[in-house]
Parts: C-alpha cells; structure tokens; sequence
C-alpha cells in the first residue's frame, strides 16, 4: 500500500465526472435498488452544484443501447451539456477528455454505471495520468455482487480512492460556518442538521 501524506478535497481543487447514469444501465443494477441508487446520484449533483464544482456528465450509445440519462439527474443539471460517446472507456474520447482538463482540476470525482467500467476505467486513466481520482462508491451501480467487489479491489491496487458521496462533499464543505453549508446538507438529504442549527440559535447556543 502506498503511504501519502493527506491532501483533502476542496472546492478549488476538485470536480466531478458522471458516467452513463442513463435508464437502460439503471434497470440492470443489483446493487443498490434503483430508488436508492437514484437518491444518491442527484444528491451528489446537487451538493456539487452548491461546492461550484465544475460537473462533466457523459453517456454512451445514448440513441443506440442505453437510453438517456434518467430524468432526475437532467433536472438537478439545467444547462450541463451531456457529451454522448462510443468508447467504453469515457476517458477515450476526446471531448470527455477536454472538458475533464478544461476543469483545471487534479481530484477527480467520478460516479458511473457500472461501477467496474464506467466508474473504474476513467479513474484508473486518471491515476495513470498523474490525477488523483476518486469513486464515489454509492453513487455507483452494478450487476452484480462479484462486479462489485472486483471493481473495488482493481481501483484499490491502481490507486482509486474509493469513498462515499456525501462523506467527499462534506469534506469540500469543510467548514459548517460557510454560507453553503446549508444548501450542501439539504442536497444531501440531512435537512435535520440545518434544523438542529436554527433551533441552537434560537435558544442562544
């Protein structure tokens, strides 16, 4: 294992690549049902958007096999281009490639179905062009229990970050005094810890 001094996320140094979260993909996950799966998905999204963390979204064979992204995603991105691709691996194509680098960023954050193809090669492809890459595991999906931990151990030994997706937002949050904290942990579904907030000032505390 390679030992590296921590080097956090933060809102200047990372962005986030979703990777052919598109229907026909979501009717064959296994591990996570699709409610759940969806939930997580545009909850990264929206707290990404809430970080301004520069967001690339990629499908593949959109017309031909997979279908679109599902809707909800669209909704939570109004104006975000989804680039449509043939190459398996999204790093493959050329203008995936250019809007990755044109982030400026060195932490990439990918998500993808499925988690041991879409998510792990482009990471890996990350890893292997001197970025650091993370996968946002829950944000992932796949057909299979063996997929999964497959997918998991060949990130691990090339080096992926493998973590949830509220866990990397928060750490981009940072500091629950900034302005944004509230909008991250609403798009994360934790209103409550707004709540506690406003009934602390209330009473004073």
């Amino acid at each position: 294992m390679t030992n590296r001094a921590y080097e956090p996320l933060t809102a200047d140094n990372a962005a986030v690549i979703l990777v052919d979260h598109q229907i026909g993909l979501m009717t064959g996950v296994r591990d996570y049902s699709t409610g759940e799966l969806k939930h997580n998905v545009v909850a990264l999204a929206k707290a990404a958007k809430a970080l301004n963390l520069p967001i690339v979204v990629t499908t593949t064979a959109r017309d031909s096999m997979w279908g679109p992204t599902f809707p909800e995603l669209v909704e939570a991105l109004p104006g975000v281009e989804i680039i449509d691709r043939s190459s398996v691996n999204a790093y493959d194509d050329a203008r995936v490639a250019k809007a990755i680098e044109a982030t400026g960023r060195k932490k990439l954050i990918f998500a993808g179905i499925s988690l041991e193809v879409c998510a792990a090669f482009p990471a890996m492809t990350a890893v292997a062009r001197g970025l650091d890459a993370y996968v946002a595991v829950d944000a992932s999906g796949t057909f299979s229990e063996t997929k999964r931990q497959a997918g998991l151990l060949r990130m691990q030994q090339a080096g992926v970050v493998l973590s949830d997706y509220a866990t990397m937002m928060v750490e981009i949050l940072r500091d629950n005094g900034r302005p944004e904290a509230g909008a991250v942990y609403g798009a994360l579904d934790m209103p409550w810890a707004t709540l506690v907030g406003q009934i602390a000032s209330a009473y004073g505390k």
